[in-house]
């Protein structure tokens, strides 16, 4: 945990904004987001990894991250070690003999199942925010001892942050009783909520029932169709297309016929029946064009390191065969680059591949190499390792040991949704392919209204246009971002105005709606400068056909 105190901290507008890292990372991970609004508004800043957080154990020459980020022996950092892998000398010695440099990861490693206590994490920043607060700045006695100054009656809390943050901040919110929090504002959070046939979820033609997937369902899912779906014709010109071997793709759409998930005789059919199992099980049509970046940069990884986590499995067991090393020009477990790795407690995202260290295919038939490089054994082909996605995927469709721990730790996960009663907004983007609408904050939403009824104060606002990973919009890797999409964050940063305005002055909260905002337009990596003409406000009176609205136990959306 970390608490920043402001300058401008002052007892008469004493505020705290919580920020859960984002992703998987570390302490400092919502200092761009939730940090950067609280701290120009004067406000206190509570920080935690919420048990992820960049800590690399390298097991070969046995070394980790301490607490500051800088590397040291594992033996000598002891309890100031971010994060060290439990294992025995022996145990250690045995599995570097057969799988030298390899790295284990705090989040997939850690064996604690982290996602299980982000909300516990979260609600333990804000009290160590109140400790700091009064240590450094409380009024004191006469003999030089600390008054309670600061203390929720009087201070400001918005429980904040996005993506994996966000769903931190939400689970706080159910979980606090002592009245800690008295706000939330979030932007597209990863949340599950407990399974259930009650909701109905209904945008134009579409209907779908119940409160959404988990994401280890999703996102192992998307694992195995999305290569194949970025050929399909609704996925032409994708941003971020040229990042996915289409010769590699082509063959995993053969593979998926090959193994009885698809029926398509050619290339073009299998690809238009892949991105057709992805829309029947929930993904935006805005989403389409994202498979092929989303497979190339963020799913493999969720993927591996979700399963771990889930299953509390240890970097020895190399779950699916799947571990983490850095590579040599080849493509083989080699030790990564010492800059790199000295330097990835500031820039990583606590999810490999990052840092130089790669996800590897460990059953590759001529011997570990990474994982996109690697051949299937059961097909002979290079398809993105099918067999380790099918493994990874057999994790949530099976039932054996495995299977079993995995869902185990799955169920551990799942949110009420109870909020009880306390004001809040959740923003997100239509297109999300991160964290989409359809697993996420619609059914958390709409089983929210059905849990609290009329004490909900609960707002949904999605975003049309926008997607998860605003890093991407004019990134020279990514053209096309940049004339699709605008930034997501640019209405985070209204939801904490609108949210701080209700807690400080009763301004109202803006109703459930949809912003639709325009695109930027242009040649895809030159696209015009953005103006607010392309980002309208979230409105207080939405029109009707964008409002967002629930009656028994249906959600509409608008189209």
């Amino acid at each position: 945990m970390l608490v920043q105190i402001p300058a401008s901290f002052t007892a008469a507008r004493a505020c705290i904004v919580s920020g859960a890292s984002s992703g998987s990372r570390g302490v400092y991970g919502a200092i761009g987001s939730s940090g950067e609004w609280g701290l120009k508004r004067g406000c206190a800043v509570a920080y935690t990894d919420k048990g992820t957080g960049t800590g690399i154990h390298d097991l070969t020459p046995n070394t980790v991250n301490l607490q500051t980020g800088v590397r040291t022996a594992a033996a000598t950092a002891g309890m100031d070690s971010i994060f060290t892998a439990n294992l025995s000398a022996a145990n250690l010695a045995t599995f570097n003999a057969a799988f030298p440099n390899r790295h284990a990861f705090k989040h997939a490693h850690s064996q604690q199942n982290p996602e299980k206590d982000w909300g516990r994490d979260t609600l333990n920043a804000l009290r160590f925010a109140f400790f700091a607060i009064n240590d450094e700045r409380a009024e004191r006695n006469g003999d030089g001892t600390t008054q309670r100054t600061f203390k929720p009656e009087n201070t400001v809390v918005i429980a904040s942050s996005v993506s994996n943050g966000g769903g931190a901040s939400l689970a706080a919110a159910e979980l606090d009783t002592e009245g800690l929090i008295d706000g939330i504002a979030v932007s597209e959070p990863q949340i599950q909520v407990q399974p259930g046939g009650a909701l109905t979820v209904v945008r134009g033609s579409v209907t779908l029932s119940g409160t959404g997937l988990a994401v280890y369902d999703w996102v192992t899912l998307a694992n195995l169709f999305q290569p194949c779906a970025a050929l399909a014709t609704a996925a032409a010109n994708s941003p971020g297309a040229a990042l996915v071997n289409m010769a590699l793709a082509t063959n995993r759409c053969a593979s998926l016929r090959a193994k009885g998930l698809l029926t398509g005789a050619t290339t073009a059919d299998q690809a238009n029946e892949s991105l057709n199992v992805l829309l029947q099980a929930g993904f935006q049509p805005e989403s389409n064009v994202l498979h092929a970046s989303h497979y190339a940069l963020v799913t493999p990884a969720i993927a591996m390191t979700f399963a771990n986590a889930y299953g509390r499995f240890s970097v020895t067991d190399n779950l699916c065969g799947f571990s983490f090393a850095g590579v040599d020009a080849a493509g083989r477990p080699a030790p990564p680059a010492a800059a790199g790795l000295a330097q990835a407690f500031s820039t990583s995202n606590g999810i490999p591949p990052t840092a130089g260290i790669q996800i590897i295919n460990n059953l590759n038939p001529t011997g570990p190499i990474r994982d996109a490089a690697s051949v299937s054994p059961s097909t002979g082909l290079m398809d993105f390792n099918i067999d380790g996605a099918l493994c990874q995927r057999n994790l949530w469709t099976g039932g054996d040991a495995n299977a079993t721990r995995v869902k185990a730790g799955i169920r551990e996960v799942y949110r009420s949704a109870n909020l009880r009663g306390k004001p809040a907004i959740i923003v997100q983007g239509r297109a999300d392919t991160n964290t989409p609408v359809a697993f996420g904050s619609r059914p958390y939403y709409g089983l929210n209204k059905i849990v609290e009824g009329a004490a909900s104060r609960l707002s949904y606002i999605e975003i049309t246009n926008a997607q998860h990973l605003d890093v991407l919009i004019d990134n020279p890797l990514t053209p096309g971002y940049d004339s699709l999409f605008v930034p997501i964050h640019y209405y985070f940063i209204q939801a904490m105005d609108r949210k701080y305005a209700h807690l400080t002055a009763n301004a109202p909260l803006p109703p459930a709606q949809v912003v639709r905002t325009t695109p930027r337009g242009g040649t895809p990596g030159m696209a015009p400068a953005i103006t607010t003409a392309n980002v309208p406000a979230i409105s207080q009176t939405p029109a009707a056909g964008d409002q967002i609205t629930f009656s028994g136990t249906t959600l509409t959306i608008p189209n």
